[in-house]
């Protein structure tokens, strides 16, 4: 399609994701910055360097915005060729680096990403390429329908081998979605979930800290100084905030008695300072760039752009949902960051590349054109 025949990006779900990474810096820093004056003698330490990032990761979506969503049709299989390299290069002893007891990352010239996140994005990519140009083969439980199940179990079992189960768990579900999306019969989706409670278990009691992490879930007050502490403070934190919040950079747990508190628990932090309503405007962030993000898969022009759109959304949403239930204590702890707003780059830049396809797509829908 021409560029005559584009219409606008969709600016509500920008303004959603621009108006989230905006929280983010400022929370990053009112989280780190006690922590870093103390280990770095720099209370700027980590705002510097998510701001290096975040600049990277909004030229990268102003470039995928510019770039045809129908090239990635076309480029499909090499990106999800890379993208198992890397996870299997992540769990080689002299490449992959282990952070935290995980071997998850890789490092060039000084500085680490985690191919599991550039993963997420090139599943999303094949997916949606292989289901739309293959939609005759769908009725066919092998061709169509097994070989994307198989694809998206050996990915995520790459990624538990380093172990991350929040990332392979977020992995499947958006999997899960698109191939719902895509007219997966419902018979055939319920026997998947089916046989996945099982292996899912198995996953969790097979790690004794995966076994620790339950039980503190389900009563963190058993064991308030070890497995419970997280969650502990982390309610704390939440309890703390009332309906309009101690203040911003008021916070006490970030005073060294909340870990993870500029990734992971870094919501627990939000809601501390700016209280109910500072978290539900976040949440409604979020629903707001779900909203949009849906409705760009219904307007889209094709079966491709539509998945592809699905996946995106899917991809962020459900990384959201899982962290704030994570935090809130509505789910077991797994570590899994909160889109736009934790700190890292690994995640932030993959995720703004992600939204800057998906602003592509919008400008080829029919409201777009119409618009024009």
């Amino acid at each position: 399609m021409g560029k005559k025949n584009k219409g606008k990006p969709d600016y509500l779900l920008l303004l959603s994701v621009l108006a989230l990474l905006g929280i983010g810096l400022v929370m990053i820093y009112s989280a780190s910055s006690v922590a870093t004056l103390t280990d770095y003698n720099d209370p700027y330490y980590y705002l510097n360097r998510q701001g290096l990032w975040a600049g990277l990761g909004l030229f990268a979506m102003a470039i995928m915005s510019r770039i045809s969503y129908r090239q990635w049709n076309r480029w499909a299989l090499p990106v999800m060729g890379v993208s198992i390299i890397l996870l299997l290069c992540v769990l080689h002893p002299s490449i992959g680096r282990v952070v935290n007891g995980a071997r998850r990352w890789i490092e060039i010239g000084g500085q680490r990403f985690q191919p599991s996140e550039f993963a997420k994005l090139a599943l999303i990519i094949f997916t949606a390429s292989g289901l739309s140009k293959n939609r005759h083969k769908l009725k066919n439980v092998i061709t169509g329908r097994l070989s994307y199940v198989i694809l998206a179990g050996g990915i995520c079992g790459l990624i538990l081998l380093q172990p991350d189960l929040g990332t392979a768990v977020a992995i499947g579900g958006t999997a899960f979605i698109m191939w719902f999306a895509a007219g997966f019969p419902i018979l055939y989706l319920g026997g998947l979930v089916f046989l996945s409670v099982p292996v899912l278990r198995h996953t969790i009691l097979m790690e004794e800290y995966r076994r620790n992490r339950l039980l503190s879930f389900l009563d963190p007050w058993a064991d308030p100084l070890g497995d419970g502490y997280h969650i502990i403070q982390s309610l704390l934190a939440l309890g703390s905030g009332g309906l309009f919040g101690v203040g911003l950079g008021n916070s006490r747990q970030k005073l060294f008695y909340l870990p993870e508190r500029h990734t992971d628990f870094i919501f627990s932090i939000l809601g501390e300072e700016l209280g109910l309503l500072g978290a539900a405007g976040v949440i409604l962030l979020f629903l707001l760039f779900a909203f949009r993000g849906y409705r760009i898969a219904v307007m889209a022009p094709n079966m491709f752009s539509s998945l592809l759109a699905v996946g995106i959304t899917t991809m962020i949403c459900l990384q959201a949902g899982v962290n704030i239930g994570v935090v809130s204590g509505s789910i077991p702890i797994t570590g899994i960051t909160l889109p736009f707003i934790s700190y890292g780059g690994s995640s932030l830049i993959p995720a703004l590349a992600g939204v800057g396809i998906l602003l592509n797509i919008s400008q080829h829908t029919k409201a777009a054109e119409e618009n024009e």
